[in-house]
């Protein structure tokens, strides 16, 4: 019999509401979010941190903030400016500083428990350093990544995909 990987799953909440992207994550199976933004902080109504723990805590998810794989403010910007090769200069060299190395340690001791997913805020997981991070996990544990997106929940079956949820 052969063994299973571990799953790590990938999220951004581009776009997303609260209500849509705990849904999303409910769905995966999700026990653990692990924050990887630098800042814990956003302009999108239930994603700064206090706000996203109490919500989390309410569907029974864990919250973890790790600073130490948030992208740097020249990273960030490269990004926005579409430079990739500078933003993934930046963010590499971000990853070898003892900060990235701490909080990449916790990631992995986190993702080997399973139920894990990496959390920032582009939608698109290939223009994300969340995909760096997960890839630099896989590198030092075997997992299974998923990107995953978050989908809206319609009106009309909202209960019912609510219940199947549960």
């Amino acid at each position: 019999m052969g063994t299973s990987r571990t799953n790590l799953i990938t999220i951004g909440y581009e776009a997303a509401d609260l209500a849509e992207f705990v849904a999303a994550l409910r769905a995966a199976a999700v026990t653990r979010l692990i924050d990887v933004r630098q800042i814990a902080i956003s302009r999108r109504p239930g994603f700064a941190k206090k706000a996203l723990t109490a919500a989390l805590s309410d569907a029974d998810i864990d919250y973890v903030h790790l600073k130490g794989l948030g992208d740097p403010k020249e990273g960030r910007m490269a990004a926005r400016t579409g430079d990739d090769g500078r933003f993934r200069r930046v963010f590499s060299a971000h990853m070898r500083t003892e900060a990235a190395q701490v909080d990449l340690a916790k990631a992995v001791e986190l993702v080997s428990q399973g139920g894990a997913c990496l959390m920032c805020y582009e939608r698109d997981h290939s223009t994300c350093h969340r995909t760096i991070v997960a890839q630099a996990i896989s590198d030092i544990f075997s997992v299974s990544i998923r990107h995953i997106g978050v989908r809206p929940v319609r009106a009309n079956n909202h209960n019912q995909v609510l219940s199947a949820l549960v």
